[in-house]
C-alpha cells in the first residue's frame, strides 16, 4: 500500500487534483457559481438550491467511480449559509470492502447508525459553546438550542478511522471514495492528509517551533489556510471543529473581553444510544496530534487503532502530596502521573487563557498514557536587541476526559511504570550540586533531569522537563525556589517550586549555552550567564518575585561583554549586587535603573589568572556595615584573594600548596593547587582542587585541618548551612559529602562517564551489572544505588551478562575478547580471545549451562559455564549478522535453554539454532513478511517469549514487531509504528502478559497479547537514545540504559489477570474471602518482606590477572563506610584511616527453583537475650488466643483426626486446637518463624521446627497432652525442610534446606541421632514408607532417593540410593513424594507432572501432567492422590489403574498406556497450597495456604470452610469497638477485617486491590445498626463501612498521600485524619466534606491521633473535647475543640529534642496518648536523648513523671481501668509496666518487632502485632 499511496503524500488537495471548476473530472448540480470572498479574499464555490439534492458537488463525477483517497483525516472548508440547510456526505471504503456512507446536515435531529451508514446531526451554537446532549439516550432526544447569531467560514476536520473504529463496532477505514457537498454552503476547497494539521499555526511560528522542537504541529498548507490579518487571531475570525470529538475541555483564558464576548463558536456533535461522549475540539493553540498504530493479529487479519495520548511519567510524592516529576515533551506541557485522573461531568467545561500558538502539544504515537496538559503562559516580550520573550506558565491542569469504552480497555494499571531511582551524576556538566537549607538533601543534575536526594536514605525526588542536558543550578536562599537551565541552541531556564517539584516558569535565553545561574537570597532576582551566537558573553538578570504566585518572569536588565566569566554570584545581602571571575578578571556588578554596569578589581600582577570561584564571607556581626564584606576568589594557579567588597581592593593574596606526604613524592613548591571550587562558613574554608583533594582550612589559611582524596578532580564543594557537613562532587561523576565532626565520609552517588551500552541484573543478590564506553563494568547494588566494583580495561566493554545462579559474570569487548569473573572470590576466572571483531551479544542459558557469544564479523561461540573451567565448545563463523548495531543483545536463548536466537547470516533473516549444537533449525526471512511493501526490512533484534520458547519476537527496521513461531516460522501477529524511531531493545515479562521496547528515548509497555483498546503506555525521561531496556528477575521492576541508569518500579503484580477473573462472592456469603489465583511461579517464592542490602567486602587488586583492575568498596576495621572511596587525613596528628581488606566469603548456596522450598520471612528485629520472662504462676497476663496462620511455613499444619484436634503455627508458637471444643493450647519454645510440623501416629509427640538467630535451627520435641518440650534439637545449620515421623512411630527424620542439604535420622524413643547423610542438592521434601518402616524416599532437584535403614544391633545406619528423573518430564525440581503401597511410589515437580516410581525397581513407569503450575503437596490414601500446587487448584486423583501397570524399561504417559488416571474433583483456594492433612479415606481433611488460611475440605459434599484466617502481609493497626463486641484489622495486601469477640471468628473483609490499608477506627456509637469502620489508604482515601450491611458507606479523598492515622472525634461527628506528608483533615462524617486542613505538623508523617471527652474550660479554652496529634519530628500538638460550632483551638505544643538519628532504618515512631483515667495528663514517647516514657501536665504546663526504658518504643498502649502500660519494641519485647509503681515483666512469645498493641475498653485484653502476628492476652494484673 506504500508504493499505491506514495502520491498522497503529505496530502491531496481534492479540487485542484479532480479539477473542480473545469467540471471534467467533477460533477455539478442546480445553482453552483463562483465569486470572490471578501473574508478569505480569493475565489470560492457559492451552492444554492431549493433542496440540497439540486444544488450540489459531487467529486468523482460518477458514484460509480472511486477517488482512493487513503489519507486518515478528511479536511473541509466550507461556510454554512444562515437559516439555510446543507449536508456533506462522504462514502466511505473499509477493510472488508463495505460502503459505509457518512451524512453530516444540520436537519438531522439525532444520531442514527446503521452497519452501511452514519447520520451526523450538525448544530450551530449561540455566542458561548453549545454542545448536543442527549437527554433521553434509549429515545435520542436532544436538548434545544438557540439560533446562530452569525456564521463563519469553518475548518471541519474528520478523523475517518476513528469514526469507523468508534461507531461502527471496531471498523478499518481502507480510502475515501466520493464526497457529495449539497446546498447551501460556500465552500473554498477539501484535502485528505495522514497528519494532523494545526489550523491557526503559521508557518512563521511553525519555523520558530521547529528550532525548539522536533514534534512541533504542521501548519495548514498555503492554499487551504484561511488569512488573518496583522493584529487579529484566528479564533476571532473562524471555526475549527474536530470528529471524532477528542477532548472535553473547552477553557479559554478571556485575553480580550470583547473579542471573546463577540465569539460564536458550533459544535459538532453525536448522540449514540450507549452515553457518547460528546466534546468539545481543542483550542487550535493546542492542537493535540495522534496517530494510529496498526496491530495485525494473523490468521484473524484483526487490527486495531487507538488514540494517543502523551506518555504517563513517574511521580513522587512530595511533603504536601504534590507530584515532584514533570516530564516535559516541550517548553510548555508538564505530564503528571495518571493516578490523578478526575471524571468531568459531561457538561462541565471551562475557560483557559488563550496561548501563544507557537509550542503546540506533540505527537506521542502510542495511545498508552493520559494526557495532563497544563496552562501555557500567556507571551509578554521584552524589546530589546533581539527578539527574546519570556514565558510564565501557570501551574493548573487541564484535564481530557476518556470515555468509559477506553478506560475499560487499556492496559493498566495506568502508569504501569513509575520512576524509582536514577544511576548518574553530570552529563553537560559536573559543577552543580547544592545543599538545601536544612541540609538533609542535595540536588543535582543528571543529564536532562534534576535530582534531590536524601542523604538519609537516598530516596530520590525528580525534576523532569528539560529537552536538553542541565548545565546550570541555582537555590534561593530558603530553598524553596530552584532554577535550572539546559544547554543548546535554544537555552530554556525553568524555575521550579522545589518543595512542590512544579515548574513555576519556563523562558529562553538567547545564547548557546548558559554556564552559570544564581539566585538572589529572596528569591526576587535569578542571574544567568551564557555565550551567544557571536562568541560574546551574555548577562541577563530576571525578576522573579511573583513567579511563585503565578506572576510573569521579565528581563530586569541585560548586557553583553568580551569578558570572559565563568562564575556569576548574587550577594546574599543585596538582591542587585553580583559579582563574577573569569579569565585574567574579577568584577562587580550593580543592577540599577535596568541597567547592569560592571566594576573591575585592580589585579595589578595577577591578571594573567584564571579565576575559577568566588564566595562571600559568612557569619558577619549584625552592626557590621553591608558593604563591609569579604569576597574570597579561588584560581586554577592555587591562589586564594580576599577582596574588600567596599573599597574594591585586594586585601590578601594567598598562595596554597599541598601538604607532602610520605607515600606520595614531594609535589614541586613551585606548583600551586589548582583550585576549582571555594566554599565558606563562618569558621572555615573548603576548596576542591584538581589533584582530587577536598580541603578544609582556617578563614587564614594558616593549614589544613582535614583532607579527603577522590579518584578524580573535585569540581565543586559546598558547606551545608549549620557547617556541619561538606559537598563534594567529582569531574569523574561522583559525590559524596564530608561530616565535619565524625572525620567520616559519606559516598552518595558513583556514575559511568560516558553512554552505557548494556547492562545484565544478578535477581538473586539484586545486584545490576553495567558497561560503559567509558571503559569501565561496575557492580552496583539495586536497592542502595552503591557501586560495589569497578573493573577498568584498556579494552571498551561492549556486553555484559550474569549467570543465572552463581556469581560470575562474562563481559565482551571491542577487542573481541570474553572475560569471565568470579565475584565470590574476586578474580578473573578465564579469557578467551576466539575470534576478532567486537562482541556484539553475550547470554547464558537459563539452566546456567551454556554461554553464547556473537561477534560483529558474524561468529557464533559457545562455551561451557557449569563448571569452573568455562572452556569453549565450539566457534562457528559465519552465523551472525555482520556489523555493531545490534549490540549489546544481538542473542537470546529460549527458556528451556533449548534454541538460540540472532540475527543472521544477512540483516534481512533471523535463524534459530540448537542451543547445544549450534546447528540452524529454521531460517526466517524477514524481509518478505510485509508483501505490500516496496522495500526490503531487515531485522534488528530478537527476543524470546519468557514463559514459551514457541514465540520469537523481532523488531525490523521497518519500525515493526514481528510474532514468529519458532516451529513452523509462521508469522502469528505483527505491530507497526512501534516507536517514532526504530525500536532499539525489547523484552517479555516473565509471566508473558507484558512487553517493554525502546525506542530513542522512550520506553513502552505493551499488553503482549495487544488484545486491549489501547496496547501500550510510553514513557520518557532519557535525553540520550536507550541502549536496552529489560525485566528485572521477579517481574518487579524494569531497567532502562542510555545516558544513565533508569531503574523503574514495574506497578503490575503477576496475578492481576487472574484476580480480575475470579468470581465474587455471593452476598450471602460476605463473610467469604475472595479466591486469589496466581500464575505459576517460576521461580522460587521470596519472602513477604524485602531482602537486606548484600555486604560485600573487598579485593585485592594484585590479585587480578590480565590489564583488567577492580576497585571495590570496602568496609574498613574502623566506621569508614563501605561505599567509601576516599582516604581522609588529619595533618594535624598525621593519622591515616587505613582501609582494613577482608577476604570473601565462600560461594553461596543457590535458592531452589521452586515454591516448595522454605525461605524465611525477612526479619531486621534482633531479639533482646537479656529480657527474662515471668513464670507462667508470676505471670501478670497469659496468651488467651492466637489469630492467623502462618503462610510462608512448609508443612506447618498436622491433624490427628481420631484425636480430633490439629495444630499449626504462626510466628514462633505453635496453636494446637481442638475441633470438638474450639479451645487452644500454645506451645511456646521457639524465637524465630516456624518452618515446619510433624506429628506422631500416635498423636502423642509433635516435632516443630524454627531457624534461630545464630541461623542455626531449632527442633523442639513436644509430649501434646502436657503440652511440655521434652527436648530441643540443633543440628542443622540452616532452616529445617520437612519433618516426619515412621510409621511405628520408633523414628523421625529431619532434612535441612538448601544452605545445609543434611537427611537426619532420630529415634523418637531416645531422641538421639541415629544416622546422617549429606546429599549434593537440596532436599524438598522426604516420607516414610506406610507399610515398611524402615523404608523412606526424599526428593530433590532432578532426583529421588531411595533410603533404607538398616540394623544391627544399637547400630543404625541411613543408606540412600540416588535415582535421577526420568527424561520425559525433562530438568526439574523434584518437589513432593508419598506413598501408595509398599511397592509403589509418586512424586511431583516444579512443572506439574507426576511420576509414579517401582519401589523395588527403582524405575518410574508413568507420567502424567497434572497441574500447570508447580505442585507442592502429595497424599495418598488408598486409591485416592491429592494434589496441591501455586496455581490454587486442589486436586482429588483417582489412582486405581496404576496399580494394573507392569513396569516398563520407560516412562510412559497415561495417555498411552490404555488405562488413565481419572480426576474426581477439584477445589480452585485462596492461595498456594503449603500444608494438608487428610483422614484415611481421603473424604475430609484441612488444607493451609500462602493466604494465611487454614480450609476444612469435605470431599463428599465437595465443599471447604475456613476454620483459621489471617492475614498474609503485615497488620498495620488494630481496634476494639467501645462495646468490644468486635475488633478490626488491616493490613499492607488492603484488606480490612472485622472479627467477632470473643469467638475472633471472621465476619467480614473488606479489600481494596493495589491500595494499603494503613489504620483503622470505630465510630463510637453502641447501636449495633448504626456501627462504622473507617480505614485510611495509602492512595490518601478513607473509606467508612457500615458492619450491619456489610458494605462501604462513604469514601472520602481528604488528602493527596497515605494516610497514617485516623479517629473518630468522641461524638462521632468528624474524622480526624493524619497524612504522610503532615496534613491533618478533619472530615464530617456524615457528608464525606472536608472542614478544615491543619498544616502544623507538615512536613512529617503524623503518627497518632487521638480524641477525649473533656471539658476545656479548665484549661481556658472553650470546647467539650480534647485530641492530640503525634507526628515523626517528635512534635506533639494538643487541640481544644467543639464540632458543632466548628470550634478548634491549640492548647499546647511539645517538641522532643534528640540528637541526629545514625542508624540505618527508620527512627522509632512517636507516640502519645492521653492518660485514660486524667486526660489532663499525656503520655508520650519517641526518639530522644533518653529512652524513656514521659507523663505531661496540660494544666502544669511540665513534665511530672519519666520511666526509664532498656529499648525505643514502636507502639504503646494505656490501660483504661488500671494503671498499666503496654509497650512493644524492635527488640521483639512486649512490656508491661505498672507506671505508678515501675514494675514490669517481659513477654517474648512474638518472633518479630512489635508494631501494635491494644488495650481493649474495659482494660482486662491486650492485643499484640507483630508483622501478621496477632496474639490475644489476657490482663490479670502486675
Amino acid at each position: 500500500m506504500a508504493s499505491k499511496a506514495a502520491w498522497q503524500e503529505p496530502f491531496v488537495n481534492i479540487f485542484k487534483h479532480f479539477r473542480v471548476g473545469e467540471w471534467k473530472k467533477a460533477s455539478k448540480g442546480g445553482d453552483v457559481s463562483t465569486y470572490t470572498d471578501k473574508t478569505l479574499n480569493c475565489s470560492v464555490f457559492r451552492i444554492k438550491g431549493s433542496v440540497p439534492t439540486i444544488g450540489y458537488i459531487l467529486v468523482p463525477k460518477n458514484t460509480s467511480q472511486s477517488m482512493g483517497l487513503t489519507g486518515r483525516y478528511f479536511y473541509l472548508l466550507f461556510n454554512p449559509s444562515q437559516g439555510k440547510s446543507f449536508s456533506i456526505v462522504l462514502d466511505v471504503i473499509a477493510e472488508d470492502g463495505r460502503v459505509v456512507r457518512i451524512s453530516i446536515s444540520n436537519m438531522f435531529k439525532e444520531f442514527k447508525s446503521t452497519p452501511t451508514s452514519l447520520c451526523l446531526p450538525f448544530l450551530c451554537g449561540s455566542d458561548k459553546d453549545m454542545f448536543i446532549e442527549t437527554k433521553d439516550p434509549s429515545r435520542g432526544q436532544v436538548s434545544e438550542a438557540p439560533s446562530p447569531s452569525q456564521v463563519r467560514w469553518t475548518c471541519l476536520m474528520m478523523d475517518l478511522q476513528e469514526t469507523l473504529s468508534t461507531y461502527l463496532n471496531q471498523l478499518h477505514f481502507k480510502h475515501l471514495k466520493n464526497v457529495k457537498l449539497c446546498a447551501y454552503m460556500s465552500v473554498k476547497n477539501m484535502f485528505t492528509t495522514n497528519m494532523l494539521l494545526n489550523p491557526e499555526l503559521s508557518y512563521h511560528d511553525s519555523k520558530q517551533l521547529a528550532g525548539a522542537s522536533s514534534e512541533a504541529a504542521a501548519p495548514m498548507p498555503r492554499d487551504m489556510a484561511f488569512p488573518v490579518p496583522k493584529g487579529q487571531s484566528w479564533l476571532d475570525l473562524y471555526h475549527y471543529f474536530r470528529f471524532p470529538p477528542k477532548e472535553r475541555h473547552t477553557d479559554i483564558k478571556e485575553k480580550d473581553k470583547k473579542k471573546n464576548e463577540a465569539r460564536s463558536t458550533r459544535s459538532l456533535a453525536v448522540q449514540e444510544k450507549s452515553q457518547p461522549v460528546v466534546s468539545s475540539i481543542p483550542e487550535l493553540g493546542e492542537i493535540v496530534t495522534e496517530q494510529t498504530d496498526h496491530i495485525v493479529d494473523q490468521p484473524k487479519n484483526h487490527t486495531r487503532s487507538r488514540r494517543n495520548r502523551r506518555p504517563a511519567t513517574p511521580s513522587c510524592n512530595t511533603e504536601d502530596g504534590g507530584a515532584d516529576v514533570f516530564v516535559h515533551q516541550r517548553a510548555d506541557v508538564h505530564t503528571e502521573q495518571t493516578d490523578h485522573i478526575v471524571d468531568q461531568p459531561k457538561n462541565h467545561t471551562r475557560t483557559r487563557r488563550n496561548r501563544r500558538p507557537s509550542t503546540p502539544s506533540c505527537n506521542t504515537e502510542d495511545g498508552g498514557a493520559h494526557v495532563f496538559v497544563h496552562q501555557r503562559a500567556d507571551v509578554h516580550k521584552h524589546h530589546g536587541e533581539t527578539d527574546e520573550y519570556v514565558e510564565s506558565p501557570l501551574p493548573h491542569p487541564v484535564w481530557m476526559s476518556i470515555s468509559e469504552d477506553t478506560k475499560e480497555q487499556k492496559l493498566l494499571p495506568d502508569p504501569i511504570l513509575r520512576l524509582r531511582r536514577i544511576i548518574g551524576f553530570g552529563g553537560a556538566t559536573t559543577k552543580c550540586a547544592l545543599w538545601t537549607r536544612l541540609g538533609d538533601a542535595v540536588v543535582y543534575p543528571c543529564h536532562a533531569i534534576v535530582i534531590s536526594m536524601k542523604i538519609d536514605s537516598n530516596e530520590q525526588r525528580f525534576f523532569i522537563g528539560h529537552t536538553d542536558k542541565v548545565s546550570a543550578l541555582a537555590f534561593n536562599g530558603n530553598s524553596t525556589m530552584l532554577a535550572s537551565a539546559q544547554t543548546g541552541n535554544y537555552c530554556v531556564v525553568r524555575v521550579w517550586n522545589y518543595l512542590k517539584g512544579n515548574c513555576l516558569a519556563m523562558f529562553r535565553m538567547q545564547a548557546q549555552s548558559v554556564t552559570s545561574l544564581s539566585f538572589s537570597y529572596s528569591g526576587g532576582f535569578l542571574c544567568g550567564v551564557g555565550k551567544d551566537n557571536h562568541g560574546k558573553t551574555l548577562v541577563v538578570v530576571w525578576n522573579t518575585v511573583n513567579v511563585s504566585n503565578g506572576g510573569e518572569v521579565s528581563i530586569l536588565a541585560k548586557t553583553k561583554t568580551d569578558v570572559d566569566i565563568t562564575t556569576m554570584k548574587v550577594a546574599n545581602f543585596d538582591d542587585t549586587r553580583l559579582v563574577s571571575c573569569g579569565h585574567d578578571n574579577i568584577r562587580l556588578w550593580r543592577v540599577r535603573s535596568g541597567i547592569l554596569r560592571s566594576c573591575p578589581i585592580n589585579l595589578s600582577d595577577y591578571k594573567s589568572l584564571d579565576f575559577t570561584d568566588v564566595a562571600f564571607e559568612e557569619g558577619d556581626s549584625p552592626d557590621q556595615h553591608l558593604d563591609d564584606r569579604t569576597l574570597f576568589a579561588s584560581s586554577q594557579s592555587g591562589h586564594i584573594f580576599e577582596i574588600d567588597y567596599t573599597r574594591v581592593v585586594i586585601r590578601n593574596v594567598r598562595w596554597l600548596f599541598p601538604m607532602p606526604r610520605q607515600e606520595k613524592l614531594t609535589l614541586n613548591k613551585g606548583h600551586g593547587i589548582a583550585i576549582n571550587s571555594i566554599s565558606v562558613s563562618p569558621s572555615f574554608c573548603a576548596t576542591g582542587s584538581e589533584d582530587g583533594y577536598l580541603r578544609l582550612w582556617p578563614l587564614d589559611f594558616s593549614g589544613v585541618f582535614l583532607e579527603a582524596e577522590h579518584e578524580g578532580p573535585v569540581s565543586v564543594v559546598s558547606i551545608s548551612s549549620d557547617s556541619m557537613q561538606v559537598l563534594a562532587a567529582t569531574s569523574t561523576g561522583n559525590m559524596g559529602f564530608l561530616d565535619v565532626t565524625s572525620r567520616g565520609y559519606n559516598t552518595l552517588m558513583r556514575s559511568h562517564t560516558d553512554t552505557v551500552l548494556g547492562f545484565s541484573v544478578d535477581g538473586i543478590r539484586r545486584h545490576l551489572t553495567t558497561a560503559s564506553s567509558d571503559g569501565t563494568v561496575r557492580i552496583w547494588s539495586m536497592d542502595s544505588l552503591h557501586q560495589l566494583y569497578d573493573f577498568v580495561s584498556e579494552d571498551r566493554p561492549c556486553s555484559v551478562a550474569f549467570h543465572p545462579s552463581e556469581q560470575i559474570f562474562s563481559c565482551g569487548f571491542n577487542s573481541g575478547i570474553v572475560r569471565v569473573f568470579d565475584l565470590s572470590c574476586g578474580k578473573l576466572m578465564v579469557e578467551h580471545n576466539d575470534f576478532s571483531g567486537e562482541v556484539v551479544g553475550l547470554a547464558f542459558s537459563p539452566d546456567g549451562s551454556s554461554m553464547y557469544s556473537a561477534g560483529s564479523e558474524g561468529s557464533l561461540a559457545r562455551y561451557s559455564s557449569s563448571g569452573k573451567g568455562n572452556q569453549l565448545i565450539k566457534v562457528v563463523c559465519g552465523l551472525v549478522a555482520r556489523g555493531t548495531g545490534r549490540a549489546p543483545d544481538a542473542l537470546t536463548v529460549s527458556s528451556d535453554s533449548h534454541c538460540l536466537a540472532f540475527v543472521g547470516p544477512s540483516e534481512y533473516t533471523v535463524t534459530i539454532a540448537n542451543a547445544v549444537s549450534l546447528e540452524e533449525s529454521l531460517r526466517v526471512d524477514v524481509s518478505i513478511l510485509d508483501v505490500d511493501s516496496n522495500f526490503l526490512d531487515s531485522a534488528l533484534k530478537v527476543c524470546f517469549s519468557s514463559a514459551s520458547p514457541k514465540h520469537l519476537l523481532v523488531a525490523t527496521s521497518a519500525n515493526k514487531i514481528l510474532w514468529v513461531d519458532t516451529k513452523t516460522g509462521c508469522l502469528l501477529r505483527q505491530v507497526t509504528k512501534v516507536h517514532k524511531h526504530w525500536c532499539s531493545s525489547l523484552a517479555v515479562s516473565e509471566d508473558r502478559r507484558f512487553l517493554v521496547t525502546a525506542g530513542h528515548i522512550s520506553v513502552k509497555v505493551w499488553d503482549y497479547n495487544m488484545q486491549l483498546k489501547t496496547n501500550s503506555q510510553m514513557f520518557i525521561g532519557h535525553s540520550q537514545p536507550i541502549n536496552q531496556v529489560s525485566f528485572t528477575p521477579g517481574q518487579l521492576g524494569v531497567v532502562s540504559v542510555g545516558d544513565a541508569i533508569f531503574l523503574w518500579d514495574f506497578l503490575a503484580q503477576p496475578m492481576d489477570l487472574l484476580l480480575s477473573n475470579c468470581s465474587r462472592p455471593s452476598s450471602s456469603a460476605v463473610g467469604e474471602v475472595q479466591a486469589c489465583n496466581e500464575l505459576p511461579r517460576q521461580s522460587a517464592p521470596l519472602p513477604f518482606s524485602p531482602p537486606p542490602p548484600v555486604d560485600i567486602s573487598a579485593m585485592d587488586t594484585q590479585e587480578f590477572e590480565q590489564d583488567v583492575t577492580v576497585i571495590g568498596s570496602d568496609p574498613s576495621c574502623n566506621s569508614k563506610p563501605a561505599t567509601s572511596f576516599l582516604k581522609i587525613t588529619e595533618p594535624s596528628d598525621v593519622t591515616n584511616l587505613n582501609t582494613c581488606l577482608q577476604g570473601f566469603s565462600t560461594k553461596k548456596p543457590v535458592r531452589p527453583d521452586c515454591y516448595r522450598h522454605f525461605i524465611p520471612r525477612f526479619n531486621n528485629s534482633t531479639l533482646d537475650e537479656t529480657a527474662v520472662t515471668p513464670q507462667a504462676s508470676e505471670a501478670a497476663m497469659k496468651l488467651k488466643a492466637v489469630i492467623g496462620y502462618n503462610g510462608n511455613g512448609r508443612g506447618n499444619m498436622v491433624w490427628s483426626p481420631d484425636q480430633g484436634l490439629f495444630a499449626y503455627s504462626c510466628g514462633g508458637v505453635v496453636v494446637v486446637e481442638y475441633l470438638n471444643s474450639g479451645r487452644q493450647r500454645h506451645l511456646q519454645g521457639h524465637n524465630e518463624e516456624i518452618s515446619c510440623l510433624a506429628i506422631s501416629n500416635d498423636a502423642k509427640i509433635m516435632a516443630s521446627a524454627a531457624i534461630k538467630c545464630n541461623s542455626s535451627s531449632l527442633i523442639c520435641i513436644w509430649d501434646i497432652q502436657s503440652g511440655d518440650c521434652l527436648k530441643t534439637i540443633s543440628y542443622h545449620r540452616g532452616a529445617v525442610q520437612c519433618l516426619a515421623f515412621s510409621k511405628d512411630d520408633c523414628f523421625f527424620l529431619s532434612v535441612g534446606d538448601f544452605t545445609d542439604p543434611m537427611v537426619a535420622l532420630w529415634s523418637s524413643k531416645t531422641l538421639q541421632m541415629l544416622s546422617g547423610v549429606t546429599v549434593s542438592v537440596p532436599i524438598h521434601d522426604a516420607a516414610f514408607c506406610p507399610s515398611a518402616p524402615a523404608q523412606l524416599a526424599c526428593v530433590g532437584r532432578q532426583s529421588v532417593y531411595f533410603g533404607l535403614i538398616q540394623s544391627d544391633g544399637q547400630d543404625v545406619e541411613l543408606k540412600v540410593m540416588t535415582v535421577r528423573a526420568p527424561a520425559e518430564v525433562g530438568d526439574v525440581e523434584m518437589t513432593a513424594v508419598c506413598y501408595h503401597t509398599d511397592s509403589l511410589l509418586f512424586t511431583a515437580t516444579n512443572r506439574g507432572h507426576l511420576c509414579v516410581w517401582d519401589i523395588k525397581t527403582q524405575t518410574c513407569f508413568m507420567t502424567w501432567e497434572a497441574d500447570e503450575g508447580e505442585i507442592g503437596i502429595l497424599l495418598c490414601r488408598g486409591n485416592s492422590l491429592l494434589t496441591g500446587s501455586n496455581t490454587h487448584w486442589l486436586r482429588l486423583w483417582e489412582v486405581e489403574a496404576v496399580l494394573g501397570m507392569k513396569p516398563q524399561a520407560k516412562a510412559f504417559s497415561s495417555k498411552d498406556s490404555g488405562k488413565s488416571v481419572v480426576l474426581k474433583q477439584e477445589i480452585m483456594l485462596d492461595g498456594t497450597t503449603v500444608s494438608a492433612a487428610f483422614d484415611n479415606t481421603m473424604d475430609m481433611g484441612i488444607v493451609g495456604t500462602t493466604a494465611g488460611t487454614l480450609w476444612y475440605i469435605d470431599w463428599l459434599d465437595n465443599s471447604n470452610i475456613r476454620l483459621v484466617s489471617g492475614h498474609k502481609n503485615k497488620v498495620n493497626d488494630l481496634a476494639f469497638h467501645p462495646n468490644e463486641s468486635h475488633f478490626a484489622t488491616c493490613s499492607e495486601d488492603g484488606s480490612l477485617r472485622v472479627w467477632s469477640f470473643p469467638a475472633n471468628e471472621l465476619v467480614v473483609q473488606f479489600q481494596v486491590l493495589g491500595q494499603s490499608c494503613n489504620c483503622v477506627c470505630w465510630s463510637p456509637f453502641p447501636s449495633e445498626q448504626r456501627i462504622s469502620v473507617a480505614a485510611g489508604y495509602g492512595d490518601g482515601t478513607l473509606r467508612i463501612f457500615r458492619l450491619a450491611t456489610a458494605e462501604m458507606e462513604r469514601k472520602l479523598q481528604p488528602h493527596c498521600v497515605a494516610v497514617t492515622a485516623i479517629q473518630y472525634s468522641a461524638n462521632g461527628d468528624v474524622i480526624i485524619s493524619g497524612g504522610k506528608n503532615g496534613l491533618i483533615a478533619v472530615s464530617n462524617a456524615k457528608d464525606g466534606t472536608t472542614i478544615r486542613i491543619l498544616k502544623d505538623h507538615k512536613g512529617a508523617a503524623v503518627s497518632a491521633i487521638q480524641c477525649v471527652n473533656e471539658q476545656c474550660k479548665d484549661f481556658g479554652m472553650v470546647g467539650n473535647e480534647l485530641w492530640l496529634a503525634a507526628s515523626a519530628d517528635r512534635r506533639i500538638s494538643v487541640w481544644a475543640a467543639d464540632w458543632f460550632t466548628h470550634n478548634c483551638a491549640l492548647l499546647d505544643w511539645l517538641t522532643l529534642p534528640a540528637p541526629p538519628y545514625r542508624q540505618d532504618d527508620s527512627p522509632p515512631p512517636s507516640l502519645a496518648s492521653f492518660c485514660p483515667t486524667d486526660p489532663s495528663l499525656v503520655v508520650y514517647t519517641s526518639y530522644g536523648i533518653e529512652k524513656d516514657i514521659s507523663f505531661y501536665s496540660l494544666s502544669k504546663k511540665r513534665i511530672i513523671k519519666k520511666i526509664a526504658m532498656p529499648h525505643w518504643a514502636t507502639c504503646f498502649s494505656l490501660s483504661s481501668k488500671s494503671q498499666l502500660i503496654a509497650l512493644g519494641s524492635k527488640e521483639r519485647v512486649l512490656k508491661l509496666i505498672e507506671w505508678t509503681s515501675g514494675k514490669f515483666q517481659d513477654f517474648l512469645q512474638h518472633s518479630d518487632a512489635l508494631q501494635t498493641s491494644r488495650f481493649s475498653p474495659s482494660g482486662k485484653l491486650l492485643f499484640s502485632v507483630a508483622h501478621n502476628e496477632i496474639f490475644l492476652w489476657e490482663v490479670q494484673g502486675l
